[in-house]
C-alpha cells in the first residue's frame, strides 16, 4: 500500500468521524434538551439547549471535514485546481462557522472566550445539567 492509498483512507476516515460526529450530535442535542424540558418544564430552555448542543456538534463536525479535506489535497492529490477547490471549501465552510457561532452566541467569534465545536458542546452540556437542578436556598426551598 503506497503512501497516497494510506492518506486516502485516513481522509475517508476524517469523514466519517464528522458524519458520526453530526448524527451523535444530533441524538445527544435531542436527549439532553428532552431531557431538560422534562426537568425544567420550560420549552425555551430546553430549545436552547437543542440549539446550542447541536451548533457545537455541527461546527465540531465541520472542524473535521475541514482536515479531511486538507488532507485529501494536500497528500492524495496536491494539483492547482485541487488547492483552489480546498481554498473555496474552507472559504465556505470558515463563512458558515462563523454565521453559526454568531446565530448562538449573539457575538461575533473573535469577541468571545469559547474557541470551537468541543468547548460549545461542554457549555451546553453543563449549562443544561445545571438549569435542570431546581435552585435551593438555605432552608432547602426552592428559589424559583
Amino acid at each position: 500500500m503506497t503512501v497516497v492509498e494510506v492518506m486516502d483512507h485516513v481522509a475517508v476516515g476524517f469523514e466519517l468521524l464528522g458524519a458520526v460526529l453530526l448524527i451523535v450530535g444530533l441524538v445527544w442535542a435531542v436527549i439532553l434538551s428532552g431531557w431538560v424540558w422534562r426537568r425544567t418544564g420550560h420549552g425555551r430552555v430546553a430549545f436552547q439547549t437543542l440549539r446550542e448542543t447541536f451548533g457545537g456538534a455541527l461546527l465540531l463536525a465541520i472542524e473535521v471535514l475541514v482536515a479531511a479535506d486538507l488532507i485529501r489535497t494536500v497528500a492524495v492529490n496536491p494539483t492547482l485546481d485541487n488547492v483552489a477547490i480546498l481554498g473555496l471549501i474552507v472559504l465556505i465552510r470558515t463563512f458558515l462557522s462563523f454565521s453559526l457561532e454568531i446565530e448562538l452566541d449573539g457575538v461575533a467569534p473573535w469577541r468571545r472566550a469559547l474557541v470551537g465545536g468541543a468547548g460549545r458542546l461542554a457549555v451546553a452540556t453543563a449549562r443544561a445539567r445545571d438549569q435542570a437542578v431546581p435552585a435551593v436556598d438555605g432552608r432547602g426551598a426552592t428559589t424559583e
